[in-house]
C-alpha cells in the first residue's frame, strides 16, 4: 500500500494512500489527530473527501459525469428520470418487472394526507416555494411514524417510494398556494412527469393535454439534475443523515441547502439578471464588460462551475435540448433573446475561454422552464425534484454503510484567550 509521510515537529508519520476505481487518490488522515495532534484546515472541504461513494463519479478537468458507471450522455438519450431513479438509488438498471414494480409502488403514494394538504393554508399566499416544500417533506415524518426507523430495510424502502411519489404532489400544491388556484388531484395513469405538469397547471374548468415536447424536456433535466457527487446539499443530507435521523427529515435540510443561490437558485439567479440586462436596455455587451471589470459588482450569473473546469457535459446536452425546445414551440421572448446574446459571447469570447467561464445547467435550465411555463419561483424546487433520487441514494449508502459515523468536523479556534469575568456594574 502506498503511504504519505508528514513530519512534524521533527517527528515522521505515515498515512494510507487510498485509490478510488476511476483513479482519484486520496490521503486518509483519519488518525491523524490522534497520532500528531494536528488537524487539517480546508475551509469550503474544496480538498477534503468525506466519504467513499459508488454512486457518482465526476471529473471536473475532464468534464465527464456517469452515474454507477453510466455517461450522462448515455442516460441523456436513452433513459427516462424514473429509470434513472432506481440506477442510483439500487445501483443497477432495472429489468422490465423491476421497472413495473418499482413505478407501480411509487404511484401507489402519489396522493397526501388530506390534513397535510390543510397545511397549506397556513403558509402566507406570497410563501416562496421552496419554504413550503422543506417544511412539507418534513411534516411527513409525523405522518408516517410505521417507517421512521432509517436502519430498518423494510421501513426504509417504504419511506424512499413515499418520497418519491409525494414530492411532485407537494411541489405542485405549493405553485397552486402561490396562484390561488385550486389542488389537482394526482392521475396514476400518466407518466411520473405528466403526473406533475397535470397537478402544475390544470385547472377544472379546462381540459387539459400535457405536450409531449414540454413533458421529454423536463424529463431531461430531471436526469440532468438527478445527483452530482458531494455537493453542498448532497453533504448536508449525509452530515444530517449520519445522526441517524429519518429520510424525510434528512432530505428537508437538502431542500433547505439546495435554496441557496449559488446553488440550486442559480437558475433562479439567471432569470433575474437577464431581466435586469432587459430592464435596462438590453445591452448585453454593456453587462458582458461590467463582468470583466472586478470593480463593478456585476457577476453573470449561469457561468462557470466550482468543480468543471471545462464545459459542463450537462450543459451540452441541455443546449441542444434548449434549440430543440424553443424551435418545437415557437418561442417569442424578449429574455431568451438576451441569453442567446450572452452565450455567443461566453462561447467566443477570449476572456471568458481563458477562464473557463462557459454557460452551465443553471444558465440553460432557467431558460427552458421559463419556455415551458414554469414559474421563476418553481425554478429552484424543479431542481429539487431531479435532485431527489440522487440524494435518496446518498442518504441510503450512507445509513447502510457500517462504517458511518456521526459527521462532526473540527475547527481551529481564533477567539479571545480566557477570560475573566467582571461584574456589570463594575465594567467601564
Amino acid at each position: 500500500m502506498k503511504t504519505a509521510k508528514i513530519i512534524l515537529d521533527g517527528k515522521e508519520y505515515e498515512f494510507p494512500v487510498i485509490e478510488g476505481t476511476e483513479g482519484e487518490k486520496a490521503i486518509d488522515i483519519s488518525n491523524l489527530r490522534s497520532q500528531t495532534g494536528y488537524i487539517t484546515l480546508d475551509e469550503g472541504y474544496a480538498n477534503s473527501g468525506a466519504t467513499l461513494s459508488e454512486i457518482t463519479f465526476l471529473d471536473g478537468e475532464k468534464g465527464i459525469l456517469r452515474y454507477r458507471g453510466y455517461p450522462i450522455e448515455e442516460l441523456a438519450e436513452k433513459s427516462t428520470f424514473m429509470e434513472v431513479a432506481y440506477l442510483l438509488i439500487y445501483g443497477e438498471l432495472p429489468t422490465e418487472r423491476e421497472f413495473q414494480d418499482f413505478r407501480q409502488s411509487i404511484f401507489h403514494h402519489t396522493m397526501i394526507h388530506e390534513d397535510l394538504k390543510r397545511l397549506y393554508d397556513h403558509f402566507p399566499k406570497d410563501s416562496h416555494p421552496m419554504a413550503i416544500l422543506a417544511s412539507m417533506i418534513n411534516t411527513l415524518s409525523g405522518y408516517y411514524v410505521d417507517s421512521m426507523n432509517p436502519l430498518k430495510r423494510d421501513q426504509q424502502e417504504v419511506s424512499i417510494r413515499r418520497l418519491l411519489a409525494k414530492t411532485p404532489t407537494i411541489a405542485a400544491y405549493s405553485h397552486k398556494k402561490s396562484i390561488g388556484h385550486p389542488m389537482v388531484y394526482p392521475d396514476n395513469k400518466r407518466s411520473y412527469i405528466g403526473n406533475f405538469l397535470r397537478m402544475m397547471f390544470s385547472v377544472p374548468a379546462e381540459d387539459y393535454e400535457i405536450d409531449p415536447v414540454v413533458e421529454k424536456a423536463i424529463d431531461l433535466l430531471l436526469i440532468l439534475h438527478a445527483d452530482h457527487e458531494q455537493n453542498c446539499s448532497t453533504s448536508t443530507v449525509r452530515l444530517v443523515g449520519s445522526s441517524q435521523a429519518n429520510l424525510y427529515a434528512s432530505i428537508a435540510s437538502g431542500v433547505n441547502a439546495l435554496w441557496g443561490p449559488l446553488h440550486g437558485g442559480a437558475n433562479q439567479a439567471v432569470i433575474e439578471m437577464l431581466e435586469h440586462i432587459y430592464e435596462d436596455g438590453g445591452n448585453t455587451a454593456k453587462f458582458v464588460e461590467m463582468a470583466k471589470d472586478k470593480t463593478s459588482g456585476f457577476r453573470l450569473m449561469g457561468f462557470g462551475h466550482r468543480v468543471y473546469k471545462n464545459f459542463d457535459p450537462r450543459a451540452k446536452i441541455i443546449k441542444r435540448a434548449t434549440d430543440e425546445v424553443l424551435a418545437k414551440m415557437g418561442i417569442n421572448d424578449p429574455l431568451l433573446e438576451i441569453a442567446q446574446k450572452l452565450e455567443e459571447v461566453a462561447l467566443n469570447d477570449e476572456y471568458f475561454k481563458e477562464r473557463n467561464l462557459y454557460p452551465n445547467v443553471d444558465f440553460y435550465s432557467g431558460i427552458i422552464y421559463r419556455a415551458v411555463g414554469i414559474p421563476t419561483n418553481m425554478f429552484t424546487v424543479m431542481f429539487a425534484l431531479g435532485r431527489m433520487p440522487g440524494w435518496i441514494a446518498q442518504w441510503r449508502e450512507m445509513i447502510n454503510n457500517p462504517k458511518t459515523r456521526i459527521g462532526r468536523p473540527r475547527q481551529i479556534y481564533t477567539g479571545a484567550n480566557q477570560r475573566s469575568f467582571v461584574e456589570r456594574s463594575k465594567r467601564g
